[in-house]
């Protein structure tokens, strides 16, 4: 049914942006498959309430130095070299699902001096455009922080581009190149969403300013405790723990 890339400054709040995004759709009925495609941030899993992440994607192509021979060579049976790829094709162990939501790993750096992520990117972008969507799935994709994944082409593959913006000089700006880079691919909807904002009056000075040069702001959520310590400690957060725009947020993008 629809993509989406949500995207930020490190520490802007992407994965546990995207978690109560994801109980949110599926709340309302709605299929869900999260990508994570951060390849340094370990622990969307467990905000989402699963006990381990599943096999990383990257080991059914042969791991990170075959990445780029198997995309090109398309051996028969691959599903990941597929031309169309469907959520009931991925095998169990690639990826993991609870309540009505389901979760897949591009793959994690692991180790010092195994080189750059770019063959992360390079599977995340081929995935994503091979990915065929029944009508009531929505795909959630967890991008690493920053905008090089942008580079990579990952978002010509996507529906619409969420830049999780918190109440700094910094994010401000980063949402604003996103929202240019979004447009410059070609992406359907782009927005801004406010995150971590501790007052009304803030989130008004924010939005203001964003719409002020031309990006539309989708929502914002407030700083909330529970969330805080729901990250500190490693457990699951729910959209019951924040107040914010959750609802009218999914209004939006569906």
């Amino acid at each position: 049914m629809t993509k989406i890339a949500v995207c930020g400054k490190g520490g802007s709040g992407k994965s546990s942006t995207v978690a109560l995004l994801a109980n949110g759709l599926r709340e309302r009925e709605y299929s869900v498959l999260v990508v994570d495609s951060d390849e340094s941030n370990p622990g969307l899993y467990r905000l989402l309430g699963f006990e381990k992440r599943p096999d990383p994607l990257l080991d059914l192509v042969g791991g990170k130095k075959k990445v780029f021979a198997t995309l090109k060579k398309k051996p028969s049976g691959n599903i990941l070299t597929q031309e169309e790829i469907r959520t009931q094709d991925i095998p169990p162990q690639y990826m993991v699902e609870r309540n009505g939501i389901r979760l897949v790993c591009v793959g994690k750096i692991l180790q010092s001096l195994e080189g750059c992520a770019c063959p992360m990117g390079a599977l995340n972008r081929e995935f994503l455009k091979r990915l065929v969507l029944h009508e009531n799935e929505v795909v959630l994709i967890d991008m690493e922080a920053g905008i090089e994944h942008f580079g990579r082409g990952i978002e010509q593959n996507v529906d619409s581009v969420i830049a999780v913006t918190e109440p700094s000089f910094d994010s401000l700006e980063l949402a604003e190149k996103i929202h240019t880079l979004a447009r410059e691919v070609g992406v359907r909807d782009s927005w801004a969403l406010l995150n971590n904002v501790r007052s009304n009056d803030l989130a008004s000075e924010l939005r203001a300013g964003l719409e002020g040069k031309g990006i539309p702001v989708i929502g914002s959520i407030g700083y909330e405790t529970e969330v805080f310590r729901a990250g500190l400690e490693g457990r699951p957060i729910s959209s019951d723990d924040v107040s914010g725009d959750i609802g009218s947020i999914l209004d939006q993008l569906l």
